[in-house]
């Protein structure tokens, strides 16, 4: 069956919302029974506030899922290379698509700004990439997710409490249970947020008394643009700039957990797109190299961190701030020096275990750039005498080996 990348990112997207999320296999096995777990879960929710009788009804038939563990296993995600992975997710229709529908709801996303003060640009882009704007939100149930996840041994106490959240939104008369369906992993609607996000920072926007963010376009992008306010978004200030960088500089100062302020970076000699010069002044801004020295080169602004909070992936959440950008009306992102090598899952993997076996805490080896790899790497680097950009390149990963 073909996978949709909006379907494959999403499963991602929102658990990594509320704490690092290892994509690493497990080898955790259940052991125990299902429905004895249930009858048990019961209880903690009447315990938590649930009306006995809305837990009855809802978790009523609900069955074991080894689909869903399957999945859950199997997961790896954001293995391509920066360039590789939003080269899919930007497409050309989605950017055709997106700016049709800022266009015709420009009142509505004008009316969003204005009370959150996030731009309509920013929520679309998440809008795409999340569900191609509500037109694949997934198809399965979501209280027989949550609750196969919460039984799993993986991290049932994170999925309990999602379940219970699930339980509290149909119990509010927010949604009902057959009105929840989505990704496999439990989120739901137009922006796929768990359960314990929805009922979090859901709003009604739409005014029809119920925060409903599967059918209802207004409430989902309300309610994105709200939980980005909360995660620190300042208003009318950017988020993301392209940036060109010169063929020499302390590469080992470019990552986004490292800020500057934008006159230090002018000092270093980063150029606006074009070649203009930076403005000199104290805001403290990241350098993104996703690619390093020789790829797409980024200033992250304060607000790129809400980026950050919403979804730890440097990888994703680069990802929708470019595209805001691009419906924001910045150009293609340019290639940077020339031709930024590509890595994927398999270079990765082998860097990964390669400085296991040195010492390095890389987060495991899944196959993925997280910030601890990408520090690694970094470190290794400036023991090698190599420019410190925290992106394995083809000669260091076969001097590491």
């Amino acid at each position: 069956m073909k996978v949709r990348v909006a379907a494959a990112a999403a499963a991602f997207v929102v658990l990594a919302m509320s704490a690092p999320l290892a994509v690493a296999k497990s080898t955790c096995q259940n052991t125990g029974n299902f429905d004895r777990w249930l009858d048990g879960f019961k209880q903690k929710a009447v315990a938590a506030g649930i009306d006995k009788g809305v837990a009855d009804a809802a978790l009523r038939g609900v069955q074991f899922n080894p689909g869903i563990i399957k999945k859950d296993r199997a997961q790896v995600i954001f293995s391509d290379d920066w360039l590789t992975f939003a080269g899919k997710l930007v497409s050309a229709n989605r950017l055709k698509v997106g700016a049709a529908k800022l266009q015709q709801n420009k009142k509505m996303f004008d009316a969003i700004e204005k009370k959150f003060g996030v731009p309509g640009a920013v929520v679309t882009a998440f809008w795409a990439l999340e569900t191609d704007f509500g037109g694949f939100m997934g198809k399965d149930s979501t209280i027989d997710s949550l609750a196969t996840l919460a039984y799993d041994c993986r991290r049932p106490e994170k999925f309990e409490k999602e379940l219970i959240a699930a339980l509290d939104l149909i119990q509010k008369g927010d949604l009902t249970k057959d009105q929840m369906i989505g990704a496999w992993a439990g989120e739901i609607g137009q922006l796929q947020f768990l359960p314990s996000y929805y009922d979090a920072h859901a709003v009604d926007f739409d005014g029809d008394g119920h925060r409903n963010m599967i059918n209802s376009s207004a409430d989902a992008l309300a309610s994105a643009a709200n939980y980005m306010k909360y995660l620190g978004w300042q208003a009318g200030q950017p988020w993301l700039e392209e940036v060109e960088v010169p063929q020499q500089m302390p590469w080992e100062q470019a990552d986004v957990t490292i800020k500057h302020p934008r006159s230090q970076w002018a000092k270093w000699g980063v150029k606006k797109r074009g070649g203009g010069a930076l403005k000199a002044d104290n805001m403290q801004l990241s350098l993104i190299l996703p690619m390093g020295k020789d790829g797409p080169a980024f200033l992250g602004y304060p607000n790129f961190d809400a980026y950050l909070t919403w979804n730890e992936s440097l990888t994703y959440s680069l990802t929708a701030a470019y595209l805001g950008t691009r419906y924001a009306g910045a150009p293609k992102v340019g290639l940077g020096h020339g031709n930024p090598p590509s890595i994927g899952y398999k270079e990765v993997l082998a860097v990964q275990q390669a400085l296991i076996k040195r010492g390095y805490d890389t987060g495991g080896a899944d196959g993925t750039m997280g910030a601890k790899t990408r520090a690694a790497v970094r470190d290794m680097q400036l023991k090698l005498g190599m420019p410190a950009d925290g992106y394995p390149t083809p000669e260091f990963i076969s001097r590491i080996q």
